[in-house]
């Protein structure tokens, strides 16, 4: 997909409705004591703390001591209220995590006495095993750490755009149809033609192609709503998004 591609979508998301999103609302909260800003953070933390494992162990930390500093980071994130801090002109929730994140380590360096892992409130948890085997299929050509917090950022949002799309599928009950032509939209480039995936799915030609091209269209949708759940401001929405595209390809 290209950024034309992503601006001639610029109306998928209304900004009528942005204020529903995410890191907006958390943001438009502030300082006040919002249970719907809490939830939201919550919610966002949840879907991206994997990027932020990837930068810690990146650091040159070990598996336990990378889900110990990820587990007690979100931990004081969300207790301590940090968020409030966040600037709402410079309003990137990747930008704001990793920033954060960069703050928290050196602290934790400077006093060389972190929680042990069990010794503080959950407020994250975090699964050891799918980390650091999510982690060991990371390229490891990838050495910066900073290169690969971003990589992994823009991964993850398209895995859960792609999730999402696969749910959609299955509930419409064309699964068969959407593992067919997934390679049509990201990833792995489908080696398989047209007609060949028609064959395989007793369907037309036709009404194969007309289906990727929905589904590229549908892609392009979830993307940006995805994309619009962690920047501040509609007028954000296109840039991020060529971010995103670029250091994913």
């Amino acid at each position: 997909m290209s950024p034309s591609d992503s601006n001639q979508d610029s109306a998928l998301v209304p900004d009528v409705r942005f204020t529903t999103t995410h890191w907006s609302v958390v943001l438009l909260a502030g300082q006040a004591d919002s249970p719907h800003a809490t939830d939201a953070l919550e919610k966002l933390c949840r879907t991206y703390w994997y990027p932020l494992y990837v930068y810690v162990r990146r650091q040159g930390n070990s598996p336990e001591d990378a889900q110990d500093l990820t587990q007690n980071f979100f931990s004081r994130l969300l207790e301590k209220n940090y968020f409030a801090k966040a600037d709402p002109d410079r309003g990137k929730f990747r930008t704001f995590l990793l920033r954060s994140m960069k703050n928290f380590l050196v602290n934790e360096w400077k006093r060389a006495g972190r929680l042990k892992r069990g010794g503080g409130v959950e407020f994250l948890s975090i699964d050891a095993n799918v980390a650091e085997d999510r982690y060991g299929a990371e390229p490891a050509n990838q050495s910066n750490p900073d290169a690969a917090y971003e990589q992994r950022w823009a991964v993850t949002l398209i895995e859960q755009v792609l999730t999402a799309l696969r749910q959609e599928f299955n509930a419409a009950d064309k699964a068969r149809l959407f593992e067919e032509l997934k390679g049509f939209i990201w990833g792995d480039k489908s080696t398989a033609s047209y007609a060949e995936i028609a064959g395989h799915l007793n369907l037309t030609e036709g009404t194969v192609k007309v289906s990727a091209h929905r589904l590229r269209q549908r892609f392009r949708e979830l993307l940006r709503a995805e994309v619009a759940h962690t920047v501040a401001r509609p007028e954000d929405i296109d840039g991020e998004l060529r971010h995103l595209i670029s250091v994913a390809s």
